[in-house]
């Protein structure tokens, strides 16, 4: 079964880049960048796959067990699937990968002229080569490590929460505002899970699968349903109730979102509960930012792009 997965799978890639990607590059005199084309592909697919299953799950999950309904209200959801589709093409986590790759080659030809094997992960435990489930899962485990602590950053730095405030902005949560962030702020986040995933050697093919696994695990953090995973699942994977209460408006979770001291990781709260940030409080409160702008929350890509930006400009003038 597994196998006949993999193979249409490679069939579709080959399909579409022969008879779509190939010839485009051709027309445009790009040819130079087939290789890198051959890589953005699996990337799309991926990212593509990542809608398609975040739908089959959260959508029937947020019809079944909503935490609110907003039936007469004009709805911003729309702006988040923007974001979504602009997002889950790949581009920037692609670029970032692309970008590091030969950085990571020359790091590494530099070391090997002084007779240094580069830090990988599987260099540093060599046994792990005969383990490849295993290596996988600890890739992951690395990487929503660093992702935690890239989120708390978020919150801790006035120049960063400008741009992360566009994500806290939404006042109606849904697994598709999973991808609602500034366009500055992508490009970090592309560029730090990137750099982590080079700097512990993840094979450029499982990078694509590593950024679908926490992808889909993020959409299903940010829906609108009333799930928590009881009381020893809260503890193995991050639930839509434990995330939303650290999307919760000031008032309902009684600090500013700006300072928000609680429940920051993307896939195991292992890490809120062996740094303190752990909060397992009852309720479903409301999300949002009270302190940002009817425009944050309200606009459409482009507006809260612009807000977003506007508001990054006004903290690093000392105007808040």
């Amino acid at each position: 079964m597994i196998q006949a997965i993999a193979d249409g799978y490679v069939a579709l890639k080959e399909a579409i880049f022969e008879h779509a990607l190939l010839p485009a590059l051709y027309a445009a005199g790009l040819m130079a960048w087939e290789e890198d084309a051959t890589e953005w592909l699996d990337f799309a697919l991926f990212g593509a796959l990542a809608v398609l299953v975040s739908i089959l799950v959260c959508a029937p999950l947020e019809r079944l067990r909503p935490v609110e309904r907003w039936d007469g209200e004009t709805s911003t959801v729309g702006t988040d699937v923007t974001y979504t589709l602009l997002n889950r093409l790949g581009l920037l986590p692609l670029f970032a990968f692309v970008i590091l790759q030969p950085v990571e080659t020359a790091w590494a030809a530099g070391l090997a002229r002084l007779g240094v094997i580069p830090p990988t992960l599987e260099t540093v435990v060599p046994a792990l080569r005969d383990w490849p489930v295993v290596t996988f899962l600890l890739y992951v485990v690395i990487l929503d490590f660093a992702e935690y602590w890239r989120h708390r950053f978020q919150h801790r730095f006035d120049w960063w929460w400008a741009l992360h405030s566009v994500h806290h902005a939404q006042r109606q949560m849904t697994f598709w505002t999973d991808d609602r962030n500034h366009l500055f702020d992508d490009i970090i986040a592309a560029l730090w899970f990137a750099g982590v995933a080079t700097l512990i050697g993840v094979p450029p093919g499982q990078f694509p699968l590593l950024a679908l696994v926490m992808r889909v695990a993020e959409s299903l953090s940010h829906a609108n349903v009333r799930l928590a995973f009881g009381r020893i699942g809260r503890f193995v994977v991050v639930s839509p109730h434990f995330h939303r209460i650290h999307h919760a408006l000031d008032h309902d979770a009684g600090v500013p979102a700006r300072v928000h001291g609680t429940n920051f990781a993307v896939l195991l709260p292992i890490w809120d509960v062996i740094f303190g940030t752990a909060r397992f409080s009852p309720g479903y409160p409301r999300t949002g930012d009270a302190s940002g702008s009817e425009r944050l929350a309200t606009g459409s890509w482009w507006g809260t792009q612009v807000e977003g930006a506007r508001r990054l400009l006004r903290t690093l003038a000392g105007r808040g």
